[in-house]
């Protein structure tokens, strides 16, 4: 599984549509409103690089209201819980 956070900046009267649309994107999983010096957190967890790529470039960047993105891609997660099996529920091949 690869997962990634992206930061971003939004257009300020535009937070909450952006939240909405892209909470209803395949692969994001969660979507946080923060304070700080980004206003929306994404959370994705996709199978292959590939989706990730084409989340962020083809679906995510291209709503309306997002001004500035930064990526990070996790190398491995340290949880009490095994978020590996729970999202990889159904994805077995």
């Amino acid at each position: 599984m690869v997962s990634a956070i992206v930061l971003l900046n939004v257009e300020r009267d535009k937070v909450n549509t952006v939240a909405e649309k892209l909470a209803d994107m395949t692969g994001i999983s969660e979507v946080y409103s923060v304070a700080g010096r980004y206003d929306l957190v994404a959370i994705i967890r996709v199978r292959e690089n590939e989706q990730l790529a084409d989340i962020i470039t083809n679906h995510m960047l291209k709503i309306e209201g997002i001004i500035k993105s930064e990526t990070l891609i996790a190398f491995r997660v340290f949880s009490r819980h095994d978020l590996e099996s729970l999202f990889s529920i159904g994805m077995e091949e």
